[in-house]
């Protein structure tokens, strides 16, 4: 082999070798932007499943609950202490939650007219010094004209 030869192919092995290093490290930031992805994918799939997994059980507890409590005052007589304490309790109950979501919305309500008001406030107190600056600067004005 020449000289020549020899140096091109020290020089094609560098350049394979660096096409190759480029290559393996493109491939590399593919597999790290694909592994974030699936992490991403995989996080919200678990966190459905979390969630579908928490409502049922909620769901099941109170429908038990519930369903097991009215199977009881239906098996119960009429007249019986125990089917009136279980009927007032739930009627009870059902005003108690209906006060509470009264309350609740009459507090929003009061939240809001107290930011209203406080916005207007701040926003009457801004015009009045806007006002008072501009009064000010008519005053400096009259008075450089009138000298």
């Amino acid at each position: 082999m020449t000289t020549k030869a020899k140096k091109a192919t020290v020089g094609n092995a560098f350049s394979d070798l660096g096409d190759a290093l480029e290559s393996a490290a493109s491939r590399f930031e593919e597999g790290a932007s694909n592994a974030r992805q699936s992490a991403r994918k995989a996080a919200g799939t678990t966190q459905r499943v979390v969630k579908i997994g928490i409502y049922n059980a909620a769901y099941g507890i109170s429908y038990g609950a519930v369903y097991a409590t009215v199977f009881l005052t239906e098996l119960l007589p009429e007249d019986s202490t125990v089917r009136r304490g279980l009927e007032e309790g739930a009627d009870a109950a059902f005003e108690a939650q209906s006060k509470q979501a009264a309350d609740k919305e009459e507090q929003s309500s009061a939240t809001i007219k107290r930011t209203v008001k406080s916005k207007a406030r701040a926003g009457a107190k801004g015009v009045a010094k806007r006002a008072k600056g501009a009064g000010a600067a008519a005053a400096s004005a009259y008075e450089d004209v009138k000298a």
